[in-house]
């Protein structure tokens, strides 16, 4: 049976599905031979949280995330990788 979702949840989840596109966007920056990796890590980093249905804590993780994110793209940018 479907799962519905209250709108504060769809708004969640939406955001989720944001940062994870935004996050594998950036790994087509990374250099060839990390790509995969940070592939990896990505996604295990999404899977390890799946399952979290407080969205305080949600909300922490996406706030996290972005700023890993744009970490990792500062660094990109200072590797000549942009």
């Amino acid at each position: 049976m479907a799962q519905f979702l209250d709108l504060r949840a769809f708004i969640l989840r939406a955001r989720v599905l944001k940062f994870y596109r935004q996050a594998l966007r950036m790994t087509r920056r990374a250099p060839e031979h990390a790509r995969d990796e940070l592939r990896q890590t990505v996604r295990a980093e999404i899977e390890k949280n799946r399952h979290c249905d407080d969205k305080q804590k949600i909300k922490f993780l996406i706030s996290e995330g972005l700023q890993r994110l744009k970490g990792l793209d500062e660094m990109l940018d200072m590797t000549g990788n942009g």
